[in-house]
C-alpha cells in the first residue's frame, strides 16, 4: 500500500517583527512530508517524525503553523493535501507549559473536548475511563490540576488531546520542563500510547537522545534562521525499551546526528541526555 502524505511544507518561511520594528527570518524554505505509514498486512501504525534542532531554530513556529495558530509569509501548509486555514479536530497539540484548565477536574479536562463536539455521555464516560487508565491517572479523577505533579499534568495533557482522536498529534517539548526520572517515564509512556492509537506524531525536541529513542526519522534543523540540513532514519524497531539508549549501535547514531547538527549553519544550543 502506498504511503499517504499527512503533513506537507512547501516553500515555507516565515519572519518577524520586533517591537523595534526589525525584521527576523525564523524559518526559510522548509520543505517536509510526514506519511501515513502501514505495516505490510495493510495495517496503518501512523508514523513518529521528530523536529530536532537549537533553541532558536524556529521548530515550535513549523509546529504552530500545522496546527493552524501560526501563517506562513511563504509557501504553503497542508494537511491531508488540504491547505491549513486554522485549528481543526484532525490535530491535536501538547505543549511543554501545562495547559488544563484549572476549575475542571482531571476527568472533566478529559472529556471537554468530546463535550464541546457533542459526543454522547456514554461514550465520553466510557472514553475518559480508557484514557485515565492508559495514564495512570484513575486515582486522581476527581483532583484539580493545580494537585498534580509536573509528570501528571503532562499526562493529563496528553489524555485530553487523545479523547478527540486526532489523526495527527502536535508535541511541542513537552517533557521539556521534567526531571529525568520523569522524562524517561513518559517517554515509555508515550510511546505505549502511540502505538496503540496509530496516529502520526510531530514532536519537537532539542535533547539528542529523546529524538532518537522516539522516531522513526528525525527532520535536522540548523540555526537561526531554521532550514531543515538533513533527514535521518531512525534504524531500531519497535517496541523499544530504556535499554536501547546504552547500545553501542544507539550511542553511534547519537554521535552522528551531533555531528550533523553541528555541520549546520548558525549557533544555538542542544542538549544530550546523560
Amino acid at each position: 500500500m502506498d504511503n499517504k502524505v499527512k503533513v506537507s511544507l512547501q516553500g515555507v518561511g516565515r519572519t518577524f517583527v520586533t517591537a523595534r520594528g526589525d525584521k527576523v527570518e525564523a524559518l526559510r524554505d522548509i520543505n517536509l512530508e510526514v506519511e501515513d505509514a502501514f505495516t505490510s498486512d495493510g495495517r496503518d501504525v501512523g508514523e513518529f517524525r521528530v523536529l530536532l534542532g537549537p533553541s532558536g531554530c524556529g521548530k515550535s513556529t513549523i509546529l504552530r503553523m500545522i496546527a493552524g495558530l501560526d501563517h506562513p509569509d511563504k509557501g504553503q501548509v497542508l494537511v491531508n493535501g488540504k491547505p491549513v486555514a486554522g485549528p481543526g479536530r484532525d490535530r491535536g497539540m501538547v505543549f511543554q507549559k501545562y495547559t488544563s484548565f484549572p476549575w475542571l477536574t482531571v476527568a472533566d479536562n478529559v472529556a471537554y473536548g468530546m463535550k464541546v463536539n457533542d459526543v454522547p455521555s456514554a461514550e465520553q464516560a466510557k472514553t475518559v475511563k480508557h484514557l485515565l487508565e492508559a495514564v495512570g491517572l484513575t486515582a486522581f479523577a476527581k483532583a484539580y490540576p493545580d494537585t498534580l505533579s509536573g509528570g501528571m499534568q503532562q499526562r493529563l495533557a496528553i489524555a485530553r488531546t487523545l479523547a478527540v482522536r486526532p489523526q495527527i498529534i502536535l508535541m511541542d517539548e513537552p517533557f521539556g520542563a521534567l526531571d529525568a526520572q520523569t522524562r524517561g517515564d513518559m517517554q515509555e509512556l508515550l510511546l505505549r500510547i502511540w502505538n496503540e492509537t496509530a496516529c502520526t506524531v510531530l514532536f519537537v525536541t532539542h535533547d539528542v537522545e529523546e529524538a532518537i529513542y522516539l522516531a522513526d526519522r528525525i527532520f535536522i534543523l540548523s540555526a537561526h534562521p531554521g532550514t531543515i540540513v538533513e533527514d535521518v532514519p531512525v534504524p531500531f524497531g519497535r517496541p523499544r525499551g530504556p535499554g536501547l539508549k546504552q547500545e553501542k549501535h544507539f550511542r553511534q547514531l547519537q554521535d552522528e546526528v551531533l555531528a550533523s547538527l553541528r555541520r549546520a549553519p548558525g549557533r544555538g544550543q542542544v542538549r544530550v541526555s546523560i
